[in-house]
């Protein structure tokens, strides 16, 4: 597989550390509200590539972090009167429910902040023993940027141009506008741990360098995240975790595109900031999904209920083919017409190609459709494909389908007892020229969102 390093900016063999073994750590969310649409898109891309790693034969080890105590995490418990671990393990079940929703898989390991305290006040001890950090005067522990010559290389930028745009904020006391915190001295009503700087809680950077060091070890094969994280969390966890451990930090940085709404930036102001969760319970979680992977990860997304509908027609299109395959090997004969099992060939040939190259799921999402085509020429045609060929071609749909998290809701299209005792009355109804009959009980199916299909081999029940 290729994948496209921000570091070097240009497509890289996949070489791990380990021969096929895959160490990733996916940045996770700060858990104080539920995940609006941009935190989706990454959830559901690196999703897609664990999968895929694990398709192509990899074992994978998958590490993504919940920031579980945060600045907006205390405000918002102070908002509320709550604690700061209620707000976060209230958000963190949140979370769940809409990655579940996503079909995104559970993580190998899904390590909280306030769980790796001690790993954290380690690797921060480590790096002032060794100069490259400094406790100041009021607590703080910060990084000394300007001591880490390769500070910068990760987005691309010199140390001068990004000491240019730094600022001291109130409260900090640096020696350098570039330093960025490694340890926060807790302010009055905060909560705190205690350590040998102060009594206090980590910076955002230093979380996951010691996470992933103490899940993954001091060098791992992938990280990845949203583009917005570049600069500075990405370019600052490199900086302490290659100073603490004299290594690389992680081999090959994926970074996915950003999401305008309605071509414009997402913004609470603009009046266009959606929530999972609000999006799911108009459109179902399935087209969100699509939609994040529809594209090539590296592109940006334009979201639009346009954009959005149009995934909800192309599942549609989808779950229809996988139906019509059902149905017709309910009545296939073991030999007949072979041309599927040669689509289902090629199509596995363009969708592997497509995703070793970069994880460019669009084209991928493309070979699957063009299946799709030809499953249902093949099933509608004169010449009827032999159960073979049938066979095959399910098995493809649903190994491809399932590298993207797509068509997981088949299980949902199963028909139970009272609905084909319906389907049964009706054809009886049909028989006896009972054409009123019949006509009210497709009606009351396509209430309950059935629909039928009346073929020369049977009537075909299909479940919106």
């Amino acid at each position: 597989m290729k994948i496209f390093n921000t570091l070097t900016r240009q497509k890289e063999e996949l070489v791990p550390i380990e021969p096929g073994k895959v160490k990733i750590y996916a940045c996770g969310p700060t858990v104080y509200n539920y995940i609006h649409i941009g935190n989706a898109r990454p959830i559901c891309v690196f999703d897609t590539l664990r999968r895929y790693l694990e398709y192509a034969g990899y074992q994978v080890t998958f590490v993504q972090n919940f920031t579980d105590i945060d600045d907006k995490i205390i405000k918002k418990a102070g908002e509320e009167g709550k604690t700061f671990a209620e707000i976060s393990e209230r958000y963190i079940a949140e979370y769940k429910t809409d990655a579940t929703g996503l079909n995104v898989r559970e993580a190998t390991y899904h390590p909280k902040a306030t769980e790796n305290i001690q790993n954290i006040i380690d690797l921060v001890s480590a790096l002032i023993e060794k100069g490259y950090a400094y406790v100041a005067s009021n607590g703080d522990v910060y990084f000394r940027a300007q001591k880490f010559a390769e500070y910068g290389k990760l987005s691309h930028q010199p140390l001068e141009d990004l000491e240019a745009g730094a600022r001291i904020s109130v409260g900090e006391i640096k020696e350098d506008p570039v330093d960025f915190a490694l340890w926060k001295a807790a302010k009055e009503g905060e909560p705190y741990w205690e350590s040998p700087f102060s009594n206090g809680r980590p910076g955002w950077h230093i979380e996951c360098s010691a996470m992933a060091k103490n899940y993954l070890g001091d060098t791992i094969d992938i990280h990845c995240g949203g583009q917005d994280l570049i600069f500075p969390h990405h370019e600052n966890e490199i900086a302490q975790s290659e100073c603490a451990n004299g290594c690389d930090f992680a081999h090959y940085w994926m970074h996915n595109g950003y999401i305008n709404i309605d071509n414009r930036k997402m913004s609470k102001s603009l009046g266009n900031f959606f929530t999972v969760r609000e999006i799911a319970e108009v459109y179902g979680y399935e087209p969100i999904r699509f939609m994040m992977i529809a594209a090539h990860y590296r592109s940006p997304i334009n979201y639009s209920q346009e954009v959005i509908q149009q995934s909800v027609s192309a599942l549609q299109r989808l779950y229809n083919c996988r139906d019509e395959l059902d149905f017709a090997l309910q009545t296939a004969a073991d030999s007949g017409d072979e041309s599927l099992t040669h689509s289902a060939a090629a199509t596995k040939e363009k969708f592997d190609a497509a995703m070793a190259d970069d994880l460019n799921t669009a084209d991928a999402i493309g070979a699957i459709f063009e299946l799709v085509k030809d499953i249902n020429m093949a099933v509608n045609g004169a010449q009827k494909p032999s159960r073979p060929s049938l066979e095959r071609a399910a098995e493809t749909f649903d190994a491809l389908t399932d590298v993207l998290g797509l068509c997981y809701n088949r299980q949902k299209n199963e028909v139970d007892d009272d609905i084909e005792a319906l389907v049964e009355k009706r054809q009886q109804a049909r028989k006896d020229r009972d054409f009123a009959t019949a006509d009210a009980i497709r009606d009351q199916l396509a209430a309950m969102g059935i629909t039928l299909k009346d073929t020369a081999d049977g009537v075909q029940i299909i479940r919106k």
